[in-house]
């Protein structure tokens, strides 16, 4: 018998995060693993700043990021569940943190789209970057037919 391994799952609280969140999870019922949710933050390019009226001093990306990932395991898995979910937050390039996190993994999960993107697209570009180059096979879950 193999020696479990571990589900890499992108969640940015967007629904086809979530959709991918559940996957991972009933994956790792029937296989054993672990799963590790990941969600990743980076400022955006030079310029925006000028575009913004203000951003409060004591604004946390960080930490916004952390609490996004917090609540949505929360609401989505019971306390309970969520407990056993390893959660990681990271600076950077979405498709770059979570191809970072799959090193070694079993199997790296992904929704269809996140909060960025055009919604007529068939594949975010962070699922598509992840289905080209990921170090282990990568599920990406769609959405329902009315999404």
């Amino acid at each position: 018998m193999a020696a479990a391994g571990r589900i890499v799952v992108g969640v940015d609280g967007s629904p086809p995060s979530v959709r991918a969140l559940h996957w991972a999870v009933r994956q790792a019922g029937l296989t054993g693993d672990s799963v590790e949710a990941v969600i990743s933050w980076e400022y955006p390019a030079a310029g925006w700043a000028s575009m913004v009226p203000s951003i409060p001093a004591d604004f946390d990306p960080e930490a916004l990021s952390a609490k996004i990932l917090d609540d949505t395991l929360a609401q989505e898995l019971g306390a309970e569940a969520a407990a056993g979910v390893t959660r990681t937050v990271m600076i950077g390039n979405a498709a770059q943190a979570l191809m970072d996190r799959a090193e070694g993994a079993s199997l790296l999960v992904v929704g269809d789209r996140g909060y960025s993107g055009f919604k007529a697209t068939l594949l975010g570009s962070v699922g598509l970057h992840v289905a080209q180059h990921a170090p282990c096979p990568v599920v990406v879950v769609r959405g329902r037919a009315a999404d």
